[in-house]
């Protein structure tokens, strides 16, 4: 029988966990762009109910962060850092209308045993209980890292919203309802995703 997935929110005992977590999942992405546990201590005093943890026999096994904002859907283009004021979240505003899903990370070792839909369900629960309008965000495309000699990012997110190809990452947001709004260029920087990211948004039915 395999053993339930716990969420949590953010406390102070699993900040160190956390920063490992990030090291271990995002092995194609800059230092830069990791968060630590500095940024993990600040998200903590800004909005700790806004920031997940799945736990899996007491042990950190994933994470999901964010937090509320008013977001333009008029002028789309960012930069994760400075949208994420530099990972530390301190632009949270609990008035704001959406929550920017900032990130969800589950263990390498551990994926597709439903710790990642357990953390989305807990965000889009958190959303559903404030009465925000949803959950926006930029989503890596870590497929591409396969297909980007050959295909441009637009093609290939095209593509996986078709259905003919497969995405680690978006394919599994799409199938959590969530849709692609856009593309971010010059997103983070991530080796696999060619520095993209696709503009994805979900709303409570």
């Amino acid at each position: 029988m395999t053993e339930p997935v716990e969420i949590t929110t953010l406390e102070p005992v699993y900040f160190e966990a956390l920063a490992q977590l990030q090291i271990d999942c995002y092995p194609t992405l800059d230092p830069s762009e990791l968060m630590t546990t500095e940024h993990f201590a600040v998200q903590h005093e800004v909005f700790a109910d806004g920031q997940f943890v799945a736990l899996l026999g007491g042990e950190v096994v994933g994470m999901g962060s964010g937090f509320f904002c008013d977001f333009d859907f008029e002028n789309t283009r960012h930069r994760f850092r400075e949208f994420c004021d530099n990972l530390y979240f301190r632009n949270h505003d609990p008035d704001g209308a959406w929550y920017y899903g900032a990130d969800i990370s589950v263990h390498p070792d551990l994926r597709r045993r439903g710790i990642g839909r357990a953390l989305y369900q807990a965000r889009q629960q958190l959303v559903t209980d404030h009465e925000k309008a949803g959950i926006v965000g930029g989503g890596l495309i870590p497929g591409y890292a396969d297909h980007k000699d050959r295909l441009d990012a637009e093609d290939y997110v095209r593509r996986v919203v078709a259905g003919e190809l497969h995405d680690p990452t978006l394919t599994f947001q799409l199938r959590s309802g969530f849709r692609v709004r856009g593309l971010l260029a010059d997103y983070l920087e991530d080796e696999a995703s060619d520095n993209w990211a696709t503009l994805l948004t979900w709303e409570p039915s």
